[in-house]
């Protein structure tokens, strides 16, 4: 149990680095880790799903504040064509102007 909550209050800096540190989860999981485990089976249980329910709130508010930075994607955005492509394009536009040129009577 010993190995989890350390694991567990392990995770808890690296979240909040990654949030504000006024951030009403993060100080909550943060006070949890500042108490050492409690003695008995029953009493480290309850500290334990505290602390996994605490870490996964501060996950989950850092997962919101994250999607909410990122700028929405735009629906109609041109991708940029791949170099045959180009070639091709200008392959078949030469070959048009030869043969245009090449039907125009000569005077």
């Amino acid at each position: 149990m010993e190995d989890l909550a350390l694991r567990l209050c392990g995770h808890i800096p690296q979240l909040g680095a990654l949030t504000s540190s006024q951030e009403p989860t993060l100080l909550r999981a943060q006070q949890l880790c500042s108490g050492g485990l409690p003695e008995g089976s029953l009493p480290s249980r309850v500290y334990l799903v505290k602390l996994a329910a605490a870490t996964q709130e501060l996950v989950a508010k850092v997962r919101q504040d994250d999607i909410g930075a990122t700028p929405p994607a735009r629906r109609w955005e041109w991708r940029k064509p791949q170099p045959h492509v180009l070639r091709g394009a200008v392959f078949a536009l030469a070959l048009a102007c030869l043969v245009w040129a090449a039907s125009v009577p000569r005077a």
